[in-house]
């Protein structure tokens, strides 16, 4: 069973890959390329051309797992400016995921309490 709640690395292929890769040709991505080895607490994620796909790789201890995910109407925010693995917080991974861009240009900024009267 793939249990999300161990995953504490999110990496990102950034730029274009191609989606006809399967497992094998993934995961060689992962360790040829960037010499980094799968393991149980790293997902990994890449996008293609289209941008409205993705497909991710997980080694859950016993095997490597396969997901994939197509949008019907909408378009992933994939930084494609570079060729790299990039590892992402949680929260990028969410706004990537809610279909946001991983650099948000706006947030709240941390603040100072002030005096109440």
């Amino acid at each position: 069973m793939f249990d999300f709640s161990r995953i504490q690395n999110y990496f990102i292929q950034t730029g274009y890959t191609d989606m006809r890769l399967q497992i094998d040709g993934l995961v060689a991505k992962v360790q040829l390329e960037h010499g980094r080895q799968m393991e149980e607490t790293s997902i990994y994620l890449f996008c293609g051309r289209k941008s409205d796909r993705i497909k991710a790789v997980y080694w859950d201890g016993t095997g490597y797992i396969l997901l994939y995910k197509r949008l019907d109407e909408m378009r992933f925010q994939w930084p494609r400016n570079e060729r790299e693995l990039k590892q992402l917080t949680i929260q990028q991974f969410r706004w990537l995921m809610e279909g946001l861009s991983i650099t948000q240009k706006s947030a709240f900024k941390p603040g100072n309490p002030g005096t109440v009267f």
